[in-house]
This record gives structure tokens, C-alpha cells and sequence, in this order.
């Protein structure tokens, strides 16, 4: 006779689990408890959404389902966060909320939430436990259901009384992970167009990769002499030294890469789903008919055909394809090989960070400066802002699992990501990218990591204003600002009141020096950036969208 809670434990120790983030809540107190005598490493964070985003960047970085702990009702709606960054990134992570007791459900007891109803729209696959006995089967399937085919979170609700009570139980079974490859037909009918082509273009995405499946792709470019594309936020899929490499495919593309594959007549699009962002609103490809010939991969087949009619749709997951079509070799030399030396020209002119503009701050020389400094290894998270222009434009990605970013633009997500991958990756450098809006949403997980002991970077571009608001304000409401200006603390104050290390850059040449103490205070730090407010994009003020508007 085991509890609801041991039983929950004993499942997650069968799926491979070794950490989990939560908030502790009374309603689950009985995993709590569980855990006392587990291996589990328990990281016990700040709020609910930082927690979310902490296990959703588990999820990215190892392809591993991340597990997240919340208490009922306002534990689990801020968590929605992080479980929205997860469905829109198609990254595996599992909620688990404790809920009010059965014999109090329908009555709305306290706290008491429908999270069929409430994640319904959010989540892969939302379950509540009404027999403790199933603990074991609910667990191990959440952990298929997450990472099968297209990843995505799962939600468990946990009425309190199913996780004290004492239950026979089957013992827990690890999931079997499920992989789709690709059939012979397909493998040839795409060797065959692009024997054909004249103009291919690769576009890399999604999730389901990993080091293998990224040197499988290299292979595949360079027998094929392939220029390729990372999708948003995507960047860690290719090196983008390497010759292939044509540049980033996502917000505020390159014009130049833009029209390279406006004019392609094979586009490859390889794991992802090229959604809104990355389409530019589905005019790189025209939806649901694009002009361009279209091979489209993924691990999912509800998302072939979904928003673009493919030529050829091959439903398997990138590392499988990868591997089989790194044995096909073209038989003659490409003919488009000078096209893929163009592209990756561009990409390196596009990527070259201005070294001039408004203010006392420049951000391009700090951006050859870190890209200089870092290593390949180092680990780069940030959320959302005109700042992460910056950091995606102008960093030159070298490897796969460096990047921990949310193709849904959620704000908040660089500080709890940055705790969580340095606790998953201790010895490699993490540096969060955080504007002052952006880490002020999040930023209690600052404390997070002084408790752990996880030596973070977290750089705050500081410039008094929801920047990419303003930048759409001034555009489309000339000189009518409001709701857009922010009064902050001092950053670097408030870095050493939480126990770590504080600098405040207010001259370019003042942040090499800063970030370097920050690094070696071997304490969590906090780098503030003095940036003034017109530096609003690489090559635009607020002035010029304003006068132009």
C-alpha cells in the first residue's frame, strides 16, 4: 500500500526524472513529503510562472519532459505562462497542480479551478486523477504524450485526497519513446527534386533534435551544397560560421534572405512549422498554396498540411530523417553552389552589429565582445523586446544547446530559463538577456539562483520603456505616448540586496570590464545597461519611426 504522493514519485524516478521545479502549495504536500526520501533534486523557485518557464527550458535543452510542481487556483493560472511557451514551441513539459479534494469539487471550494476547461486550449492533453491506483499508467502516459510527435506540456490535476490516500498500485514502467522515419518513396521523390532544382533553400526548426541529428544536417548540407535557415529562435540548429549558413528566418529578416527564398523552387522546411512569425505573416510561403515546391518534415502529421500544402510530405521526426538522408549523395556537383556562397555572404554582412549610435551605450560592441569572449558551449537565454534583436541578429551561434528563447514572444522568460540551465549544465557559462521590462516580470528567480548557487549572468538592457511597444506606438500613434514609460530600480543595488553581484554599464567601454567582475564574483550577477531610449533597433531611432509615421 503505497500514497498518491509515493506513487507519483515512483513514476516520475521510472520516466528518468532528476529535478523538478515547483512552488509548494498545501494541496500537494503529500509529493512534498514523497520527495523527502527521493533522489529527486527539488528546486523550490519563487512564482509560479518563473517555475513553468524553468521546466519548459529543461524541456528544450534535453529533449526531456520538464516537471513542474504548483498549488491549486492561482498557482496553476500563473504557471499558465510557462505552459503556453511550451505548447507554442512545441517543447515537453509536465504540470502538475494540486487540486481541492473530490467531495469539495463543483462547489468552487477554495482555490478551486475546471483545468480540463482552463488549459483546454494550451495543453497537449489535460488529465485529473480520480483513482489513485492509476497514478502509475496517468504519469508514464503523460511522459508519451509529451514528447511523441509534436512535443508539448501536460496537465495533471491532483485532488489533494488522491494523493494521501493509500492504494495498491502496479509498480511504474518507463515510456517508450515513439520515433517516425521516413519511408524509401519519400526519401527518393526528394532526392529527385532536388536533382532537379535550380534555387533549393533548407529551413531548419522545431524541436525533436539533437547533436547527432545537427551533424547528420551539416553532412546533408554540404554534400548538397544547401544554404540554410534557422527558423525564430532557432539559431542552435546550424553553425552559423559554417559556409552553408544563409541567416536567421525570423523577425526582421534579412531582405536579401527574404527574397533568396521568395525565389526558391524547393524549399526543405525541416521540424518546424514556419508559423506567423517566421513566415513573415505567411508571405515567405503563401499559405495554404506556396509558390515555391515544398518539402515538408515533421514528427507530427496533424501539423502536414495544416497551414501549407506540401509537394511532399514526409511525417518523421529531424533526427530520424536526418539520418536517412545523410546516406543520399547528389551525383553530380550541384549546380547552385555559388548561390550558397552568396547567401552565406550576406548572412555574414547582416550580422556585422553597427559600432555607432544614439547615447553613451553602443550594443554592437558589446555584441563583438561577448561574441569573442564566449565560449561555443556558453548557453544564451532571453524572453522578449526590441533588445533581443540584438542578441539573435548579432550572435554568431556556433552549437546545438545553446539557445533557450520562446518563439512565442512571451516576456519574462530569460532569468528562470537562465536558472534553469545552469542547474542542468553547472560547469558551461549562461547568460540571460533581459530588457528592463522584460526582467522585472521574472526577475524574483534572481533569488532562485543566489539560493542554489548558480553563478548566472543576467545582462538588463535598460531603457526606461516597453521598447517595442513604444517603437509600434510611435509608428502607428505618433508622438501619443502612453501606458510606455517605465521608472526602474537600480538593477545593480538590487542584484547585491538579493546576496549576488551588481554592475551598471553607462559607457561602452565600461562593459567589458563589468562583465568580467561579473564573471569572476562566481556569485548570480546582474549587468545593467545604460541604453538610451532612441537606440531602439540596430538601424532605427524612436525619432525616424516617428518622422517617418
Amino acid at each position: 500500500m503505497k500514497t498518491g504522493g509515493q506513487l507519483i514519485v515512483e513514476a516520475l524516478e521510472a520516466n528518468g526524472t532528476d529535478r523538478i521545479f515547483c512552488v509548494p502549495g498545501e494541496s500537494y504536500l503529500a509529493v512534498l513529503d514523497a520527495l523527502h526520501d527521493s533522489s529527486i533534486r527539488t528546486i523550490v523557485c519563487r512564482q509560479e510562472g518563473g517555475a513553468a518557464m524553468m521546466a519548459d527550458c529543461q524541456g528544450r535543452l534535453t529533449g526531456k519532459p520538464g516537471i513542474c510542481f504548483v498549488t491549486r487556483g492561482p498557482g496553476a493560472t500563473n504557471a499558465s505562462a510557462g505552459v503556453h511557451i511550451a505548447m507554442q514551441d512545441s517543447v515537453p513539459m509536465i504540470l502538475f497542480i494540486g487540486q481541492v479534494a473530490s467531495h469539495a469539487k463543483e462547489r468552487e471550494a477554495f482555490q478551486e479551478v475546471d483545468y480540463k476547461r482552463f488549459f483546454g486550449d494550451i495543453a497537449k492533453w489535460v488529465v485529473e486523477i480520480d483513482d489513485a491506483a492509476r497514478i502509475p499508467e496517468f504519469v508514464t502516459r503523460a511522459f508519451a504524450v509529451a514528447t511523441s510527435g509534436r512535443p508539448g506540456p501536460v496537465v495533471i490535476s491532483l485532488p489533494e485526497d488522491m494523493l494521501t490516500s493509500a492504494v495498491e498500485a502496479p509498480e511504474a514502467l518507463p515510456h517508450t519513446p515513439v520515433e517516425t522515419r521516413p519511408g524509401e518513396a519519400e526519401l527518393d521523390a526528394l532526392e529527385m527534386l532536388l536533382s532537379n532544382a535550380k534555387r533549393p533553400f533548407v529551413i531548419l526548426g522545431g524541436t525533436r533534435w539533437n547533436e547527432e541529428a545537427v551533424a547528420h544536417m551539416r553532412q546533408i548540407a554540404e554534400a548538397w551544397s544547401l544554404p540554410v535557415g534557422c527558423s525564430f529562435r532557432r539559431q542552435m540548429l546550424f553553425d552559423h560560421l559554417h559556409p552553408n549558413y544563409a541567416g536567421d528566418v525570423g523577425i526582421g529578416i534579412n531582405p536579401k534572405l527574404a527574397a533568396r527564398i521568395k525565389q526558391a523552387d524547393v524549399v526543405l522546411l525541416l521540424g518546424g512549422r514556419l508559423g506567423e512569425m517566421p513566415s513573415s505573416d505567411y508571405t515567405l510561403l503563401k499559405s495554404p498554396y506556396p509558390d515555391q515546391a515544398l518539402v515538408h518534415v515533421h514528427a507530427d502529421a496533424g501539423e502536414l498540411g495544416r497551414v501549407y500544402r506540401p509537394t511532399i510530405a514526409i511525417n518523421a521526426s529531424p533526427a530520424a530523417f536526418v539520418e536517412a538522408f545523410a546516406k543520399r549523395k547528389p551525383t553530380a556537383k550541384p549546380a547552385w553552389a555559388a548561390e550558397m556562397e552568396k547567401a552565406h555572404a550576406a548572412y555574414l554582412e547582416w550580422s556585422t552589429p553597427p559600432q555607432t549610435g544614439p547615447g553613451a551605450v553602443q550594443m554592437g560592441p558589446i555584441m563583438d565582445y561577448l561574441g569573442k569572449v564566449l565560449p561555443e558551449d556558453a548557453i544564451l537565454t532571453n524572453g522578449a523586446g526590441n533588445y533581443a534583436t540584438w542578441v539573435h541578429r548579432f550572435y554568431r551561434s556556433r552549437r546545438f544547446g545553446t539557445q533557450a528563447a520562446p518563439t512565442s514572444g512571451s516576456m519574462g522568460y530569460g532569468t528562470p530559463a537562465a536558472v534553469a540551465a545552469k542547474s542542468l549544465f553547472p560547469d558551461r557559462t549562461v547568460v540571460a538577456f533581459a530588457g528592463d521590462g522584460c526582467f522585472l516580470m521574472n526577475g524574483q528567480e534572481f533569488a532562485t539562483a543566489v539560493q542554489y548557487d548558480l553563478p548566472i549572468v543576467v545582462i538588463v538592457v535598460n531603457n526606461g520603456i516597453y521598447g517595442t511597444i513604444r517603437m509600434h506606438q510611435e509608428r502607428e500613434y505618433p508622438s501619443r505616448v502612453v501606458a510606455t514609460d517605465l521608472k526602474n530600480p537600480d538593477f545593480a543595488a538590487l542584484a547585491r540586496a538579493y546576496g549576488g553581484h551588481g554592475e551598471t554599464v553607462e559607457k561602452t567601454a565600461d562593459f567589458a570590464p563589468a562583465f568580467e567582475r561579473a564573471r569572476a564574483s562566481g556569485k548570480p550577477a546582474i549587468v545593467e545597461i545604460k541604453l538610451d531610449p532612441e537606440a531602439i533597433t540596430p538601424t532605427r531611432t524612436l525619432t525616424q519611426i516617428r518622422d517617418k509615421a
